[in-house]
């Protein structure tokens, strides 16, 4: 089975909205985080670059957004092992998509699937959505990120909370700590979701994924090293059409009317 426009076959459903890529994982029952469901994001995210998407948005067509990792990831743990797959390498690869990521969260995002929303450049998430770290109530902490990027995002107290009390959290707390990017109405998610999207699709893209390279340098390697770093990160802009196109625009239309073709 593939998705309407060609998509990877799996559990994840891939189309084109115009020039966003729609990416809907439907893993019944609670798209729980195992090799088949991040093979098949994995897979899509390839299949966004291929088709030449200029945003993505990472939804679920379920009842919940992820409801944590899929237990048999753990089955390692009996002979005292992590286990053997590599759990971070959805991370790299939405990382490094020369396009924007938005997770649109709705119901239960806890565990792996936070980790997966955290992963995407931006999220929005319905108000009714609850999302944390709860791997400490099986005696475990986060394997894909999640310390360490709210650690990045909110600090340390507030990472140290959200891992060691395991707790769900609503929305507009962690809208308020920084973690999420907006709340919205559950009603209204999909709308707003799609809307972001097309925006950040109707962009430069290729200064968008000079954005994203400058901000992953900076957390790597520092402000300084970045500074050093970033005529190369920018190199590709200045031969871009999209450049030509706004500064042609912004010639004769002013700011804000430029048009990109996203090449």
């Amino acid at each position: 089975m593939t998705g309407s426009n060609g998509g990877p076959a799996g559990p994840v459903h891939c189309e084109l909205d115009g020039a966003v890529a729609v990416v809907t994982m439907r893993h019944a029952p609670h798209n729980f985080l195992g090799v088949e469901l991040l093979s098949g994001v994995l897979a899509s995210a390839r299949w966004a670059v291929e088709q030449r998407a200029r945003a993505m948005i990472l939804r679920s067509g379920l009842r919940n957004f992820c409801a944590g990792a899929d237990v048999a990831l753990f089955e390692s743990s009996e002979r005292g092992a992590a286990p053997d797959v590599d759990v971070t390498e959805v991370l790299r690869v939405l990382d490094g998509l020369p396009l924007p990521v938005v997770a649109s969260v709705h119901g239960v995002c806890v565990g792996g699937g936070f980790e997966l929303a955290l992963a995407c450049d931006l999220i929005v998430a319905a108000e009714s959505a609850k999302i944390g770290s709860v791997e400490a109530s099986i005696g475990l902490n986060p394997l894909m990120g999640a310390i360490q990027r709210v650690t990045q995002r909110a600090g340390a107290a507030r990472a140290k909370e959200m891992a060691l009390l395991a707790r769900r959290y609503d929305p507009a707390t962690l809208e308020r700590w920084n973690v999420i990017n907006r709340v919205v109405p559950d009603e209204q998610l999909d709308a707003v979701t799609l809307s972001l999207a097309h925006e950040l699709a109707n962009g430069p893209t290729v200064a968008h994924a000079s954005t994203k390279a400058i901000v992953s340098h900076t957390l790597e390697h520092g402000v300084r090293a970045t500074d050093e770093a970033m005529a190369e990160l920018q190199r590709d802009i200045w031969a871009s059409s999209d450049l030509k196109t706004g500064l042609a625009s912004l010639a004769e239309n002013g700011p804000g009317a430029a048009r990109f073709e996203g090449r």
